[in-house]
């Protein structure tokens, strides 16, 4: 059974009608399937220990897409590291239950405090992005009397063919080191006397359905390993980031992690290397959904509204990259369909989340905005001083509220009038 079906009349997350989540939390609300997000993880998990370059394998999900500790913590007891861009990130996953050996931190710009709290955590690595980072880090390392774990993030110029925002590979992205540059800076990092040169990273982009930049991307991170070998620097491991897509919408091919993963795997066989991947949208993408209700259907003279609870605020993708997510009602009617833009409350024209959605709704109805398990919550805000929704997990029939939403006064709690 996939995590979100229609069973008598209603949509379902698993055995739990969305009528009765809202009934029970109010909307707008994130409500996420705790068989599809293990399952996500398993899929992951079952390709490597099948192929004999994925024994050891380590997989770390991205937090930056979904950072609720209830979902930390269930990937961390199915034995997932996590790729963390910022030392708030890191004491989460601590908090969580993370293995410190299996953290990798990522991000072009990570503070002196960062670093010195993921040196005394005993993290597995840190994904160094520029020559003042590796200086830092070599001096703060120092300091504490550590040898710094380090891969560079090797920028390989390759097209990931994705939306630009989210393109990172390419000679313009602020990511990563050029890759005619990494062959010095290896040279350099090796020669630090607190710093330990224990791999190499890369990652090109995200929401990539086409697997094929992976495998040039791969070849490129090779050849430089090769290079490095010949110096008589040795790679431990090799990091391929994260990036592969979801089906957000009916006509999209969602490749298998099979299908991604094993030609990669073909690849390194035989090559003694550790892999490491990032995995994030793809553990939790269409794992979780946006519920919320229809306040309003307002006739404009060129478009329809549909004025429902939940804004931009809440799911910043539609706004920001005119991302596309599938809207359902909850319960479907009978009746004329009209095309509605569905949008939020909010004071701006940019707060949609979806345009121009052939729908049969009346006000007081349920939505469910699909595929919002990634960059939903993690990037909602308090724009409009409004409260930031309640996150539910559905486990079979049970229903867990694995963060309240807020309220008002949290939100001005510490903010201080002037005398």
């Amino acid at each position: 059974m996939t995590a979100f079906t229609l069973q008598n009349g209603t949509l379902h997350a698993e055995s739990v009608a969305l009528t009765h989540v809202a009934e029970q939390f109010g909307t707008p609300a994130y409500v996420y399937s705790r068989s599809a997000l293990t399952a996500a993880l398993q899929e992951f998990h079952d390709v490597l220990n099948a192929h004999p370059a994925g024994a050891g394998a380590l997989v770390c999900f991205a937090v930056k897409a979904n950072s609720n500790l209830a979902i930390l913590n269930l990937f961390a007891r199915q034995g997932a590291g996590f790729d963390i861009v910022s030392g708030g990130e890191l004491q989460r996953v601590l908090a969580a239950g993370a293995d410190p050996q299996k953290i990798v931190f990522s991000g072009v710009g990570k503070t002196a405090e960062e670093m010195r709290q993921a040196l005394e955590a005993g993290i597995f690595c840190f994904n160094i992005e520029s020559i003042p980072e590796l200086d830092r880090l070599n001096d703060i390392a120092g300091e504490l009397g550590k040898k710094a774990p380090v891969s560079l993030r090797v920028n390989p110029n390759v097209d990931p063919k994705t939306h630009p925002y989210i393109s990172t590979g390419l000679k313009a992205a602020k990511f990563g080191v050029a890759y005619d540059d990494a062959l010095a800076l290896y040279r350099r990092a090796a020669g630090l006397a607190n710093i330990a040169v224990t791999g190499i990273d890369c990652h090109i982009g995200s929401q990539l359905l086409d697997p094929s930049p992976f495998i040039e991307a791969l070849d490129r991170i090779l050849a430089l390993v090769d290079q490095l070998a010949a110096e008589g620097i040795r790679i431990h491991h090799v990091d391929l980031g994260g990036g592969l897509g979801i089906k957000y919408r009916a006509d999209q091919v969602q490749p298998t992690v099979a299908a991604y993963l094993n030609p990669l795997l073909d690849k390194l066989k035989g090559r003694g290397l550790k892999v490491v991947l990032e995995p994030g949208r793809r553990l939790v993408g269409n794992a979780g959904l946006l519920l919320t209700r229809i306040e309003y259907l307002k006739a404009g003279e060129e478009k329809n509204f549909a004025i429902i609870d939940a804004a931009m605020n809440d799911l910043m993708r539609p706004a920001l990259y005119e991302a596309w997510h599938d809207i359902v009602p909850v319960t479907p009617r009978p009746g004329v369909t009209q095309d509605y833009d569905v949008v939020g409350p909010v004071c701006e024209t940019g707060d949609f989340l979806g345009q121009a959605r052939p729908l049969t709704v009346q006000p007081g109805d349920l939505l469910a905005v699909m595929s919002a398990g990634a960059y939903g919550m993690a990037m909602a805000s308090n724009y409009n001083t409004r409260p930031r929704a309640a996150e539910i997990m559905v486990d079979g029939t049970q229903v867990h509220l694995i963060r309240a939403r807020e309220s008002v006064e949290q939100l001005y709690a510490g903010e201080k009038l002037l005398p």
